[in-house]
């Protein structure tokens, strides 16, 4: 690693001494200083691009160019005509100040296609090729390379330190804007410009009136070669480990048009590439069409009545087999109307090993420490679809419906031991689905009144059922005690049977009245209607194979569950936007009138209530690529029918939850400050935000634990203490020459407090999160990245404290050699400490060579090793609500494959 680092600073202060700076001012005809005019320099040798750059606010430009050569220089901006002028490099550095001069011909399309980077309004174009060395394969490498853009492990997509919401091919949605399984899967080689689309939103109709500064999508241009023809590539592979055998078969095709187009994804294997996982399945959504209710209402509908699978990496597995078919497609009929869909279909059958040490809370409180082991079989079935519309007839009128629907079945079967409780066989099964439907219609009557319409729609049915076997009686006999279990068997064999149905609706008109260009008032008339349905029973399987329904001691005998839970919103909301100098501002309120029930056990919980939220936004735009946003927001928190649901429910083995019927709201306030810059001018970007959040009667899970066990029964409350967090990120990147460093913080701190065994717990986290990144962008040498993190969990959980350490370098090689041969490696170490010991320290090798005959051709030979040291178990360690828990998790081991891929 040391050598590393020194190779690279040595290759830095090498390349530096061997240039000389180019500056300049460049300005217009009547002295004013051009901010962003492009300035490109092709060394009249190699016909190629040396350096790029734009001018700052003041007109000045900069180049870093090769000593004793000559180059063209070239300097354009839109509306002049362009200066083109050659330079001879000797040892010195030289100033050259330039004037442009109004061409109304625009004559400066040729110059415009080979700059690196151009800017139109909000939209930044990047010309891939000029970032591409000829190792990228797919669209995340090409991404990679670009100042101000980040990919990481997840596909997630951030530009200039702000997440992209939305990517397009060719303007046509991809697979509903994920940036996932395109990044992933897209080939570098048919990417021609990347369009970086800031301030976007789908309705042109509403851009002067509603905030979009955080919205970017990305608009991906394929090359002309690409259109109106079959594109993509085919990979088939195969190797063998100690297990098993190996295999590995990925279709990735692509088809576009300018009426309509189809992609196709498909990807088989045993080796741990996920190409869509579990957790995928369950965010996927995409995109801005269906507008988010801002109204100061956040209800939660669950979301926790699914199975608790974990969010796999493919290095937090023993063994994973991964199947995906994913279509999607778009039709354009005629200029006005847009139909698109999509339809994926995946399967994972995934084995994980793991070993956890349970710290609780509060050692006086006689809750015994806890070490268990788990070996367990998931498989998951996942299905969604999706049919939308677009119908603009005119610039007047614009009309949006989706639907979209999924599905899954999942299950688990799960061998674990704790040392508390012994040997505990653990079954979960369920098959969720669920509907969304979305409709939205913007209407303009003229240029000074807008108004919209949108309503979505919500049918979701869940359907967990749980089933565990506790073989060691003796230590669950207390347990089975309080569930009124026949303790006369072998051992007890628990089941629980759940269903949740929930069908939503949110509706709302808003109207927005133009005042004059600089302000506008919005009024919003809405309401939200939900209604769930929650079933539960908790029986005992005999040993003769008959199933007994016990009472409960405890709970007042209350195991079944039978309720209806209704919520209603029906409010009204007023801003005022306005702007003057740098300042926009945009106050407002929603005043809103909620009725909460539900029924059970034929007794009624009704809730009725009246409220006025405010919220202000202040954005101040310090210059045109650097602010300074203020956002403050009162909200009404709502929880769903599962804390209401007084019978007991399962949720684990150790783990029995009862539900509270008379539940209030909780009242959260929410302020942020946030500050952004990104320099053109000398490629830096930096990012600040400091949020604050405090709520006030929050729901918390309050535990008694039966004397001397693991197991607890939980319920909920409304806290009479404020829960409050404060988070601060932060990012500082700067890209010089051929290098990019950054450095990011994160920091978290929350106050929380909780009862467990009727004693009041004060819970303080603190983390800290470090992580620092250098790395080359050469053309033609070798590129280095080396990364470093470093995390501190610092957890105050009553009477405990618990510190962990987490310190995690990296080393990335890529090297692009004679056009033939593409080699990558990446190392990586990660060390978890408690502060006086080592818990856990391991380190990941993975490396592969693709060979191509040349550039053209159209197969590859790829060689991929993973896991080089094999390594066997990795660690992390995470905070439960009464626990610390650090776990080792068992891992694939070393694996060789060789592939073949055909590209079309």
């Amino acid at each position: 690693m040391k050598k590393l680092l020194l190779v690279t600073i040595f290759m830095v202060t090498l390349v530096s001494t061997a240039q000389v700076k180019l500056t300049g001012i460049v300005k217009d005809s009547i002295g004013e200083p051009l901010e962003m005019a492009n300035v490109l320099a092709i060394n009249n040798k190699t016909k190629k691009m040396t350096s790029y750059g734009f001018t700052d606010a003041k007109g000045r430009y900069k180049l870093d160019l090769d000593k004793n050569a000559t180059f063209d220089v070239k300097i354009s901006y839109v509306g002049m005509k362009s200066s083109d002028f050659e330079v001879e490099t000797k040892e010195i550095d030289i100033v050259k100040n330039v004037t442009l001069y109004e061409d109304n011909m625009l004559d400066g399309i040729n110059i415009v296609s080979k700059m690196p980077v151009t800017i139109s309004g909000d939209t930044i174009i990047y010309n891939a090729d000029s970032f591409k060395n000829g190792s990228e394969r797919k669209l995340e490498d090409v991404l990679k390379k670009i100042p101000g853009m980040e990919v990481n492990d997840e596909g997630e997509i951030e530009v200039e330190g702000k997440k992209v919401g939305k990517l397009m091919v060719d303007g046509k949605d991809f697979f509903d804007g994920d940036t996932k399984l395109a990044t992933k899967n897209i080939p570098a080689n048919a990417v021609d410009k990347v369009q970086v689309l800031k301030n976007y939103g789908e309705v042109g109709q509403l851009s002067g009136v509603q905030n979009n500064e955080d919205n970017i999508a990305i608009n991906i241009k394929l090359k002309e070669g690409k259109k109106n023809f079959w594109f993509g590539d085919v990979t088939a592979g195969g190797g063998d480990s100690d297990r098993e055998s190996l295999y590995l078969f990925q279709p990735k095709l692509f088809y576009y048009s300018p009426k309509y187009s189809i992609n196709f994804i498909g990807d088989l294997n045993n080796i741990g590439e996920v190409a869509f996982s579990g957790r995928d399945a369950r965010n996927f959504g995409g995109g801005f069409r269906a507008p988010s209710n801002n109204s100061g209402t956040s209800i939660n509908l669950g979301g926790n009545n699914s199975i608790g699978l974990l969010t796999l990496q493919n290095n937090r597995a023993n063994s994973i087999e991964s199947k995906l078919a994913a279509s999607n497609f778009s039709y354009s009929p005629k200029s006005t109307l847009d139909i698109s869909g999509f339809a994926i279909f995946s399967n994972s059958t995934v084995e994980t090993l793991q070993n956890t040490s349970v710290l609780y809370t509060d050692p006086s409180l006689g809750i015994p420490d806890e070490n268990t082991e788990s070996k367990s079989i998931q498989d998951t079935n996942s299905g969604l679809l999706k049919f939308s519309v677009n119908y603009k007839p005119n610039v007047n009128n614009q009309l949006d419906y989706d639907i979209y629907g999924r599905m899954s079945k999942e299950t688990q079967n799960q061998d674990f031991f704790s040392s508390n409780l012994g040997n505990i066989d653990q079954i979960e099964k369920g098959t969720p689905f669920s509907i969304n439907q979305n409709f939205n219609y913007y209407y303009t009557l003229n240029e000074k009144n807008i108004f919209a319409i949108s309503a979505q729609s919500l049918i979701q049915d869940e359907d967990p059922i749980y089933n565990a076997i506790l073989q060691d009686k003796a230590s669950y006999s207390d347990t089975g005690d309080a569930l009124g279990l026949d303790d006369m068997q072998s051992g007890y064999d628990i089941n629980q049977n759940k269903r949740v149905k929930t069908n939503q609706i949110d509706a709302k008109l808003d109207y927005w009245n133009v005042l004059n260009d600089k302000s506008n008032i919005n009024l919003t008339l809405g309401t939200i209607y939900s209604k769930q349905n929650f079933d539960s029973d908790i029986f005992q399987r005999l040993d003769d194979g008959t199933e007994f329904d016990g009472t409960p001691t405890i709970n007042n005998g209350l195991d079944t569950n039978n309720i209806d839970y209704r919520f209603t919103d029906v409010y009204l909301g007023t801003h005022y936007q306005f702007k003057t100098g740098k300042f926009t501002i945009t106050p407002g309120f929603t005043a809103h009138l909620y009725n909460v029930e539900n029924n059970q056990f034929n007794i009624d919980y009704v809730d009725n209530f009246f409220r006025v939220l405010p919220d202000f936004n202040m954005r101040i735009q310090l210059k045109q690529s650097e602010n300074i946003s203020l956002n403050y927001q009162m909200q009404t928190q709502f929880t769903d029918v599962n804390q209401f649901a007084k019978g007991l429910v399962l949720n684990s083995y150790n783990s029995i939850f009862s539900g509270n019927p008379i539940l209030e709201n909780a009242l959260a306030h929410n302020a942020s400050l946030r500050y952004f810059s990104f320099n053109m001018f000398n490629y830096t970007n930096v990012f600040a935000a400091l949020n604050y959040n405090k709520r006030i009667d929050q729901v918390t899970t309050n535990a008694e634990f039966i004397p001397g066990s693991v197991v607890s029964v939980r319920s909920p409350d409304n806290s009479e203490f404020a829960n409050e967090s404060l988070t601060f990120s932060g990012r500082f990147q700067k890209t010089f020459r051929k290098y990019r460093a950054s450095v990011n913080a994160n920091l978290s701190y929350s106050k929380f407090v909780q009862e467990v065994n009727s004693n009041i717990s004060n819970n303080e986290n603190y983390t800290q999160n470090y992580r620092a990144s250098f790395g080359t962008n050469f053309r033609k040498a070798p590129n280095v990245t080396l990364n470093y993190s470093f995390t501190l969990q610092d957890l105050d959980q009553g009477q405990r404290r618990t510190k962990r350490y987490t310190n995690a370098p990296s080393v990335e090689f890529d090297a692009y050699i004679w056009e033939k041969l593409t080699f990558r490696t990446k190392y990586s170490y990660t060390g978890l400490t408690d502060g006086t010991s080592t818990l856990n320290s391991f380190d990941f090798w993975d490396a592969s060579l693709i060979y191509r005959t040349n550039k053209d051709s159209k197969w590859e030979y790829q060689v991929k090793a993973t896991n080089l040291l094999d390594t066997r178990s990795q660690s992390s360690a995470n905070a439960g609500s009464f626990s610390v828990n650090t776990v080792d998790y068992f891992i694939q081991p070393r694996f060789l494959t060789f592939r073949l891929i055909y590209q079309l």
